[in-house]
């Protein structure tokens, strides 16, 4: 839960090789028809030998780009227009990104079932007895896992990030400031039991995220950077 809670804002071708025999004459030669080329000075014409053919090289197929869960904006219906499950969205950055998940679609404040405003990425879980999922000024929701990095960082800015995925365990320090918020979590769905530990922290801060932690958000905090 953000410390802004409950805010409603080819297929492959074959590429064919044209392979080209050169004959050299060591003379000039004669392009006229019925004439015959001169023969060099001792001998008779030589021509140079055929240059080597190559295979057909073969064009690398492209990988097709995954599908979002969620593209643009809308209010999307759990288990007709999105299906339950743990989805991502990154590149957020003008701190305009909120979502909500509902268990009707009444549109009022108790409908609210968890919300957030993301900075950076972000992830949520939608649950099967999820009615409404929405979505507004955010990049697109991809299925989690699908662009999982080669290794884990050490060091993180605004988002939120799942342990041992996005980020490594450890012990982090990040400069800080006065409106500097981070959260350990469980899980995403984003609800008051999903918390571990938080804070609100003024100037410098110094948090250890455990390997048993699903997530770390942070806001406002600047970088973070591994200490141990």
């Amino acid at each position: 839960m953000s410390k802004t809670s409950l805010v409603r804002l080819a297929a492959a071708g074959t590429v064919t090789a044209f392979l080209a025999i050169g004959i050299a004459a060591c003379g000039p030669s004669d392009d006229s028809a019925g004439s015959s080329s001169p023969s060099a000075k001792g001998g008779d014409t030589a021509s140079s030998p055929a240059a080597p053919s190559s295979a057909p090289a073969q064009k690398k197929e492209d990988k097709p780009a995954d599908k979002p869960a969620v593209k643009g904006d809308g209010t999307f219906e759990v288990g007709k227009d999105i299906q339950p499950g743990t989805y991502r969205t990154s590149g957020n950055s003008d701190g305009m990104c909120y979502w909500e998940r509902d268990k009707d679609a009444k549109g009022d404040t108790d409908s609210i079932l968890a919300n957030d405003t993301v900075y950076g990425s972000s992830y949520v879980t939608i649950k099967p007895t999820d009615k409404i999922f929405t979505s507004t000024d955010c990049k697109d929701w991809f299925a989690a896992g699908k662009d999982k990095p080669a290794s884990p960082k050490t060091s993180m800015g605004d988002g939120m990030y799942k342990v041992g995925t996005d980020i490594a365990a450890g012990t982090y320090k990040a400069k800080g400031g006065e409106t500097c918020y981070w959260e350990r979590t469980k899980d995403a769905l984003h609800d008051v039991d999903s918390i571990l530990a938080n804070d609100n922290v003024t100037g410098q801060a110094v948090v250890t995220i455990t390997a048993k932690d699903a997530y770390f958000k942070t806001a406002d905090c600047g970088t973070w950077t591994k200490t141990g």
